[in-house]
């Protein structure tokens, strides 16, 4: 089940500031060494663990807006906060790949300013896979655990700056082996991993921006749970779409035409709990009750409402003393028509004789009795 917004706040902040302190100590240990060690990879890479510090303040800020409870001006929440910052920090990602790639390309076909990098750069790097494997992991583990993709997504991060460290590694090793090239071909690699995920996280964000569905899987899965419901005969019009951590659920479903509002609201109380109880990351589910398919068209949407209607039904039956009694008037809105339910005590009829002659002497209206003494008239 999902955190209370608070404790997942908590959570959020927790862990991206220990990522903060060690990306911090990671960029400035490989940025002095790349540049004393004269390794242009490991100066890429410390290039790479400032982006991981960016992202992380990134986090740190919209962690605070998303953890804000809905208000008037964010009905829904702010989580999309959160997809904001994963965007920046896809655009922020690119163009670091991008500077990166273009100075170590530049330097491949130059072999003067090609250098050997120094024995102590290789220990560097080594110690750069260590850190951000473990920050994968403990970052990752929660960003599971709490349903954030900020959070996984910068988890992921952390691992391209763990894989890039290797990359430096095997670049700075060949390098010192008598192949100088391949510490710039390392740093143009790292540069191209950086700008690939930038992408990849853009694409997701953006998408979820311009309110694309949840994964048809998933979509599917919400269709069977729903239609899993007895009193729902029919469902369409599914719409779903991520806000941040979270996801929203609007649906029309078709129910017994009769029903009264309140068991028709009771029905869409419980589609909407067991969404909820079994989809973790739904937590907003919208149900418009049908009495009839109005996928293609709404039949009945030019007739009169009740206001309206009583109006003119009291000024003829106004006319019928009998119908002066109706104490309980149901409007039933089916195939483009209105039929009336109306209930009169049948003390106020002499016998059930006279009742049966209330039937006989209006046209296009039908009459039932039941167990507690009312008459039910039915008018079409």
């Amino acid at each position: 089940m999902s955190l209370p917004l608070e404790q997942r706040t908590r959570e959020i902040n927790r862990v991206t500031w220990w990522g903060f302190f060690v990306n911090l100590l990671l960029s400035v240990v490989k940025l002095i060494g790349g540049v004393v060690g004269q390794s242009q990879s490991l100066v890429a890479d410390g290039l790479h663990s400032l982006s991981d510090l960016a992202s992380d303040a990134m986090v740190l800020v919209a962690a605070k807006h998303a953890g804000e409870e809905a208000d008037d001006d964010h009905p829904y929440g702010h989580g999309r906060f959160e997809t904001l910052a994963t965007v920046g920090l896809s655009l922020f990602l690119i163009l670091i790949g991008l500077g990166i790639a273009f100075d170590a390309a530049h330097r491949v076909f130059d072999e003067e300013v090609q250098a050997i990098p120094h024995t102590f750069t290789l220990i560097i790097a080594l110690f750069s896979i260590l850190s951000n494997e473990g920050l994968y992991h403990f970052t990752h583990r929660v960003g599971l655990r709490i349903n954030s993709k900020m959070l996984i997504a910068n988890a992921w991060h952390h691992r391209s700056d763990a894989v890039s460290s290797i990359v430096v590694l095997v670049g700075i090793a060949g390098a010192q082996m008598g192949l100088p090239i391949l510490d710039p071909v390392a740093a143009i690699i790292v540069a191209l991993m950086i700008a690939k995920i930038g992408y990849e996280l853009g694409y997701h964000s953006l998408r979820e921006l311009v309110d694309t569905a949840l994964d048809p899987e998933v979509v599917e899965q919400i269709k069977n749970k729903i239609l899993e419901n007895e009193d729902v005969l029919e469902m369409h019009m599914l719409r779903t779409r991520r806000m941040g951590h979270t996801s929203l659920v609007d649906v029309h479903i078709l129910v017994q035409p009769k029903l009264s509002v309140s068991e028709g609201h009771h029905i869409s109380e419980d589609v909407e709990r067991s969404l909820i109880e079994t989809f973790d990351d739904i937590n907003d589910v919208t149900v418009h009750i049908d009495p009839e398919n109005d996928e293609q068209e709404a039949r009945c949407r030019h007739l009169p409402l009740r206001s309206a209607l009583i109006i003119e039904l009291y000024s003829k039956w106004s006319k019928i003393p009998e119908l002066k009694n109706i104490d309980d008037i149901t409007l039933h809105y089916l195939d483009g028509q209105i039929t009336v339910d109306a209930t009169i005590p049948l003390g106020v009829l002499k016998s059930l004789d006279d009742a049966e002659a209330l039937q006989a002497k209006y046209e296009e209206t039908s009459l039932s009795v039941d167990s507690v003494g009312e008459a039910h008239l039915r008018f079409h």
